[in-house]
């Protein structure tokens, strides 16, 4: 036996069917394969190329702006470059001049240094050797050394050695009453009693005003067997006092 028999107008169709969607199929992937190969593909080199364009580009934009400005002096008439270069050339010794005042502003300003500098050590040194000439004033912290001689007992070397033992302390000025001392200062007993100081009457009460350490001054008078306990084995009595501020207006003839 046999099935039924399929008409052949509809195999006919059923058969052009099939081959209709295998070219549409076939139509479909050849398209997709050309746009495929049209589609630009990306590299490095494309990617460098593409920047060499650019700097290229941008290397072509400068040259032309710098030969457009050097076309400004070569097209220039003659009567205006010789006006550029007078005007430069004025510029330039303004300039020229500028610096020359600032370098001799700098040398007077150099010579000025110096010369304060000279000026404040000369008046440094003159003044140290003033007050240690005792022609000068002076003023300063010190101690204030008072001898009472009721007994009149005190002479010329009780005098002396407290002197001398102020100095070896570090005092720097030195007024006894109203005498000023200085480096040849001198004691001397007088015959009636009393004691001279360069060639001056000293009376009790004996004033010291010192300038210098009150603190190392006081502790020398006061050491065991000095000044402070000879005064007083003579019968003197003697106080020291510090000083915040001394003033010493006594001055030897210069």
């Amino acid at each position: 036996m046999s099935g039924p028999e399929t008409p052949p107008g509809d195999a006919g169709h059923a058969g052009d069917a099939g081959d209709a969607g295998r070219a549409g199929r076939a139509g479909r992937t050849g398209r997709a394969g050309l746009l495929e190969l049209l589609r630009p593909r990306r590299t490095w080199g494309q990617l460098a190329g593409g920047l060499l364009c650019l700097l290229l580009g941008l290397a072509v934009v400068a040259q032309v702006k710098s030969t457009q400005q050097d076309t400004t002096f070569a097209t220039a008439r003659q009567d205006e470059l010789v006006g550029i270069l007078a005007d430069l050339s004025q510029r330039s010794e303004r300039l020229r001049g500028d610096l020359r005042e600032l370098e001799e502003t700098k040398a007077g300003l150099e010579r000025d240094v110096q010369g304060e500098t000279a000026l404040r050590e000369a008046r440094d040194r003159a003044t140290t050797y003033g007050l240690l000439a005792g022609t000068l004033p002076a003023e300063g912290p010190g101690i204030e050394l008072v001898i009472d001689d009721p007994a009149a007992k005190v002479q010329a070397v009780h005098l002396l050695d407290a002197l001398q033992e102020l100095r070896d302390a570090g005092a720097e000025v030195i007024q006894v009453n109203e005498v000023r001392a200085g480096t040849a200062t001198y004691f001397l007993d007088e015959a009636g009693g009393g004691v001279e100081m360069d060639g001056r009457p000293l009376r009790a009460p004996y004033r010291f005003l010192v300038i210098g350490d009150a603190h190392t001054m006081t502790t020398a008078l006061n050491i065991p067997g000095g000044v402070i306990k000879t005064l007083r084995n003579a019968g003197a009595a003697a106080t020291v006092l510090p000083r915040a501020a001394v003033e010493i207006r006594a001055v030897r003839p210069g």
